[in-house]
């Protein structure tokens, strides 16, 4: 093909990952807005701790059983198509939880809007395999996961602030009318790859790649050892932050330490902050400093579990900068590092099953906070209320003991990751 062509094909990758990346903002936005407006929905729908939990988790449940249909879609139906309908289906989700009138239907709601955001990734996922060479993938990555951080502190205080002019119900519509526009935008920009317009692909990718099929794909993945450490720490490494920045922050800032909703979503926002800096980061890190990806995932895990023994240690007697500085710590050690270990994955596997073993891995981190949101609702419960109905420091000081316990177990996991990076492609290679 001509350099016109392959010229063009460089600049219009641009604009697909920008509306990719607008969605991935989306996709943030639902998967943590409850922690601002827990206690809110509490009140209005009549919830105790674990059902607002149970409620929390509805969007992981079909988030995460939805990851190895999204990988099988991606590769045979094509990211484009999949990413628009499922996003219509989660505007109409957001729009259910809005006009709940109980509580059985908002968890309806939040579960119908899990299934259609549960979409965006893994097939975002396919479309940078297809049009960015491999030495980018990872830089790509962070961007886009960086643009999840942006719609974390949507989730946050402006949240709040939205939430204070048209109650929470509000809220939620409005983002389902904007998740349909940006369903529409995917329709008319995205193309799964550059063939699609009549222009090369990559440099790096080889032509005429054998295609493996659905069964031999999965197959190939989960018969892989070295799949199985990578699933275990997504696991218990992201259920730490699902957990805290996504639901129980919130009301632990908020009954603990007094805090107004604002305030509250004030704190919380540096955990957004800590995924939009340190995942371009780590990712430069990654790939210009240590030269790999196990050294960061376990240094990662380390300082995850050093953070949630602070949180028990001094569950009811931290600083206001402490609290600031954990949640940033949270943002980059358990979200911000997923860039690397979602390279690791693609690493480990041709691109032509990138959207399968993508999806595959990407089921374990939403399975971990699917199970740790509702678990934590459950401690919480087990210590009784105080007489304001606010939970007890000694609640919330047992369910950082999870955290902590799961954050040990996501360290023990990172030790046992493969290094990938010397697996990464050459150029020819359908890697």
């Amino acid at each position: 093909m001509d350099s016109e062509a392959s010229e063009k094909a460089r600049r219009y990758r641009w604009l697909i990952f920008w509306t990719l990346a607008v969605g991935y903002f989306l996709v943030y936005f639902h998967r943590l807005c409850p922690s601002v407006v827990a206690v809110d929905m509490m009140k209005d729908l009549h919830a105790s701790g674990g059902l607002l939990g149970l409620l929390g988790s509805a969007y992981f449940y079909p988030y995460a059983l939805m990851q190895l249909p999204a990988g099988l879609l991606s590769d045979s139906w094509g990211p484009r198509r999949t990413i628009t309908v499922f996003f219509v289906v989660a505007c109409i989700g957001s729009i259910i939880l809005g006009l709940a009138p109980s509580l059985w239907w908002a968890v309806f709601g939040r579960a119908l809007a899990g299934l259609g955001v549960s979409m965006l990734f893994v097939p975002a996922m396919k479309v940078l395999a297809e049009w960015f060479e491999a030495r980018e993938f990872a830089s790509m990555t962070g961007i886009l996961i960086a643009m999840g951080g942006v719609g974390s502190i949507s989730a946050f205080r402006p949240l709040a602030w939205l939430s204070a002019a048209v109650n929470w119900r509000g809220a939620f519509i409005i983002v389902g009318i904007v998740t349909l526009v940006l369903a529409l935008l995917v329709w008319l920009i995205v193309r799964d790859r550059p063939s699609d317009m009549g222009w090369p692909g990559p440099a790096d990718r080889a032509p005429g790649a054998p295609a493996i099929g659905l069964q031999e794909g999965v197959r190939t993945v989960l018969s892989t050892p070295a799949f199985w450490p990578l699933a275990l720490w997504f696991f218990f490494g992201c259920a730490v932050f699902f957990a805290f920045i996504g639901l129980w922050g919130g009301p632990y800032l908020m009954q603990v330490y007094g805090m107004s909703k604002g305030d509250a979503g004030n704190v919380l926002t540096m955990g957004a902050v800590g995924m939009i800096f340190g995942s371009p980061l780590l990712s430069l890190l990654s790939n210009r400093v240590f030269k790999g990806r196990k050294a960061l995932l376990v240094i990662a895990s380390a300082a995850t579990l050093a953070l949630t023994t602070i949180l028990v240690l001094y569950t009811g007697r931290l600083s206001l900068t402490s609290l600031y500085l954990v949640c940033l710590g949270f943002g980059v050690f358990t979200n911000a590092i997923v860039v690397i270990g979602f390279t690791a994955a693609k690493e480990l596997f041709p691109v032509s099953i990138a959207g399968t073993s993508t999806g595959l891995v990407n089921l374990f981190p939403f399975l971990g906070g699917a199970v740790f949101q509702p678990l934590l609702g459950h401690l919480l419960e087990l210590s009784g209320k105080l007489e304001s109905g606010a939970f007890t420091v000694t609640g919330y000081r047992n369910a950082f003991i999870a955290l902590m316990l799961s954050a040990a177990v996501a360290l023990a996991a990172s030790i046992f990751i493969k290094e990938t990076m010397c697996m990464a492609a050459a150029p020819g290679q359908d890697r």
